[in-house]
């Protein structure tokens, strides 16, 4: 079984509730997850920081950190799609790495790497600065259509999650 493999046993074993089961299959593959992070082969990495998410591995968010650095764009996308994944019941990871996303989301220069960005800091708390951030994009006549769109909606939703006041 390689890695993409276990992780997709590990969404499932996730969304079925079986967690005795999914600490067993992230024992079983923490090495391998960590090895293929490093890897200089970007698809591995790429593989890797989707895994940890898959795996609902939160103890390797400073590895999934590492993955926001990355020079692939297709590994920085993967690591925030763990990041969204990771984040749906608990806005803390977002929130931990709020500023590295206010950072994508400004100067990425990749739009899907922007974009997904966008997305993650839907999971976390509604904070002004990050409001303020996305209605900016929204309103930026220069940036492509979709990230103004995304970056829209999320702004909405997190005015409205935070209130009168926000």
């Amino acid at each position: 079984m390689s890695l993409l493999e276990a992780a997709a046993q590990a969404e499932e074993l996730a969304q079925s509730g079986a967690e005795r089961e999914l600490a067993t299959l992230r024992q079983q593959w923490d090495d391998e997850l960590e090895s293929a992070a490093r890897s200089a082969d970007y698809r591995q990495r790429a593989v890797a920081y989707r895994a940890i998410g898959q795996f609902r591995f939160r103890q390797k968010l400073e590895l999934l950190r590492r993955g926001l650095d990355d020079e692939s764009p297709a590994a920085r996308g993967s690591a925030l799609l763990s990041v969204q994944m990771l984040s749906k019941e608990s806005p803390g990871v977002v929130n931990s790495i709020r500023p590295l996303l206010h950072t994508m989301v400004s100067t990425d220069g990749n739009q899907a790497v922007r974009r997904l960005a966008v997305l993650c800091l839907r999971n976390g708390s509604p904070q002004r600065e990050t409001i303020v951030l996305l209605n900016g994009l929204a309103e930026d006549d220069d940036q492509e259509p979709e990230l103004r769109k995304a970056a829209r909606t999320v702004a909405g939703e997190l005015k409205k999650r935070a209130g009168p006041k926000g």
